[in-house]
């Protein structure tokens, strides 16, 4: 999986309570949709009216940390294709394989983009390149034979239940 995109920047110690304000997603009743409108409006109030699909967000060090959240469903309602941060919180890395969200941890990919730039990303290899500075960072690909690889390649914990629901129902046929 390839994702090519505009780079949104932030800095270290993003916290779900930021992505994800507890105000409005815990709504009764919100959609994703809706409640993505809200996404990082304290630190960047106007941030989630203007993604575009495919956008890409680079961040620096403990990217979701805080609350156990689901925070990036909210990123995917909003259409960013990818978060690539030097450093994630575990729980938010596991959320994103969960919910079959692309998450990314590269050392030094903060510093290796400007907000803005054009990003281009391979997510089963960890290659990142900065196309518009014409650079290339490698970061930590899942492998292939795990389980949060398999997880997320089957676009979520949802969908790889369904696949392996299915393969034990045409084996035992």
């Amino acid at each position: 999986m390839i994702y090519t995109g505009k780079v949104w920047k932030f800095g270290d110690n993003i916290s779900t309570d930021i992505i994800m304000p507890s105000s409005v997603t815990f709504t009764n009743g919100i959609s994703d949709k809706d409640a993505s409108k809200y996404t990082m409006i304290s630190i960047r109030p106007d941030w989630a009216v203007q993604v575009q699909k495919g956008d890409i967000i680079v961040a620096g060090k403990n990217f979701g940390c805080g609350s156990g959240r689901p925070a990036p469903r909210m990123f995917k309602a909003l259409g960013i294709s990818v978060v690539i941060a030097n450093s994630t919180a575990r729980l938010f890395f596991r959320n994103s394989i969960h919910l079959g969200f692309p998450t990314i941890i590269c050392q030094g990919v903060s510093q290796a983009f400007e907000e803005g730039d054009i990003a281009k990303v391979n997510v089963e290899t960890g290659i990142v390149k900065n196309l518009t500075k014409n650079t290339t960072i490698q970061g930590e690909a899942l492998p292939k034979d795990s389980p949060p690889y398999q997880i997320f390649m089957a676009g979520g914990i949802e969908s790889f239940i369904k696949e392996e629901l299915q393969k034990t129902k045409m084996a035992s046929t």
